[in-house]
């Protein structure tokens, strides 16, 4: 408690170019992730699919999976492009202390002189703030669903059905968003220095409270649940869960069709009652043994502890960010870099708090993608001792075809951004041999097993 005091002393000095440093944090990693797009548009060109794959896609599927690639690629590089102007913008302009200021002038006029103090005017900036930010980046998100998903077939959304989403996102915040900001702040005006402790054991029963309420109070203004109809697939994976001692409670089907082409599965749930959601896409395009091989990969997951090991690493990092925001909440000079010379409010310190960690965060993800993508080659493997190496490639190739996702990747781009092991590097682990009944023009078991790339990621 003391040595994040005396720091926090430290670095509150007069004329420290805080707002340059932080734009030179904002812009450097922009550079970074830009070179490191463009290293990856190179492979994204290549006309041949890596070797570990010949046998296994067509000529046209991996064309059109390059292409796919190749447009996201132009598109992240303008939308990343699009959101640093959106940035210097606002810290050229003063936009937070212009806004601040006006919402403070809202704040007196309008409301009650009961309703006057900080927390209420923080309510009124940030859900202004949220507001225009969102309405700035409707271009990219139209885009993005109807010219780029649109094109390569995977969006099966309507402009009503986007228009409605976008709705329902903006009102769940407000219903979500004010109490809980409210309670973030309400925490740090009443504990004194050792609120990063009582924030995180907040945010610790936010983040619980959420597992049981998403799924029955938010999920449902998106997308349906419906029970899994009885037959082989519910069999198979009731099975499977009894086999794991997995603690099951039910069995949903996800109407992800609805919105996309794209497939998933994935569960939820506290730690004693958990569900399985399999989206219609993937039990319409699969075999049934190809979904409990999905299914296995996903609870080995579970049985590896990997999920109670990254949210154990989630409250750790969770401990940190407060512990260090603790020693920039009563930086004077940060404040005023910014513009704010006699107001200090709580969530600006927190949002130039967040721009200034940029250099941190970009190593924490580095580090978590090199855990997640470990876990999931233990997850691939969990599920070949339970006797699904064939099914489980087979339906990873069928996926890899269907969301037409990546076939290769420029090792350092892929070591920064990707959370999962290539496909080719996934069939080396598993030893796949290439089936000819596993796509269409496959070649026949070879004496050879397909190799995972040569890079260690």
């Amino acid at each position: 408690m003391d040595f994040l005091q005396r720091l926090g002393r430290f670095l509150d000095r007069p004329q420290f170019p805080w707002k340059k440093i932080i734009v030179g944090f904002s812009l450097a990693q922009y550079i970074f992730e830009g070179y490191l797009s463009l290293r990856q548009y190179k492979v994204l060109q290549q006309t041949k699919p890596p070797k570990a794959l010949s046998g296994e896609v067509t000529q046209d599927v991996f064309d059109k999976s390059q292409a796919y690639g190749r447009a996201k690629s132009r598109f992240g590089l303008v939308s990343s492009l699009y959101g640093q102007i959106q940035n210097y913008s606002i810290i050229y302009y003063d936009v937070l202390p212009r806004l601040w200021a006006l919402t403070g002038f809202w704040l007196v006029r309008y409301f009650p002189a009961a309703y006057t103090g900080e927390i209420m005017h923080t309510l009124i900036f940030f859900f202004t703030f949220n507001f225009i930010t969102s309405t700035l980046n409707l271009p990219i998100s139209f885009y993005s669903t109807f010219v780029l998903e649109e094109k390569f077939g995977f969006n099966k959304q309507t402009l009503k059905l986007w228009i409605t989403d976008m709705l329902k996102e903006q009102a769940l915040m407000v219903a979500f968003g004010a109490p809980l900001l409210s309670g973030f702040l309400a925490i740090i005006q009443k504990t004194g220095n050792s609120f990063f402790y009582y924030l995180w054991l907040f945010s610790i029963g936010v983040q619980i409270c959420a597992i049981t309420v998403y799924p029955i109070l938010i999920l449902p203004f998106f997308n349906k649940l419906s029970p899994l109809q009885e037959g082989q697939l519910k069999t198979s994976v009731e099975s499977l869960a009894r086999r794991l001692q997995f603690p099951l409670k039910e069995l949903y089907v996800i109407d992800g069709s609805k919105r996309s082409a794209h497939s998933n599965a994935y569960f939820y749930g506290l730690p004693w009652k958990k569900h399985i959601v399999i989206y219609d896409t993937l039990i319409e395009k699969s075999e049934t043994e190809e979904v409990v091989a999905v299914l296995s990969h996903e609870l080995g997951h579970w049985s590896l502890g990997h999920t109670t090991k990254l949210f154990g690493i989630a409250q750790l990092h969770m401990f940190y960010i407060f512990a260090l925001f603790s020693v920039f909440i009563n930086n004077r000079s940060l404040y005023q870099s910014f513009g704010f010379h006699k107001e200090f409010p709580i969530i600006i310190g927190f949002i130039l708090f967040s721009d200034a960690l940029t250099p941190m965060d970009t190593i924490v993800k580095l580090l978590m993608n090199i855990l997640s993508r470990t876990f999931e080659f233990q997850a691939d493997e969990f599920a070949v001792k339970l006797g699904y190496p064939k099914e489980l490639a087979k339906s990873l190739i069928k996926l890899q075809i269907q969301n037409l996702s990546t076939m290769d990747a420029d090792w350092m781009y892929a070591s920064y951004h990707f959370s999962h092991p290539i496909l080719p590097e996934r069939l080396g682990a598993l030893g796949w041999y290439g089936h000819q009944d596993s796509m269409d023009g496959k070649r026949e078991d070879s004496a050879t097993p397909l190799k995972a790339s040569d890079r260690e990621l």
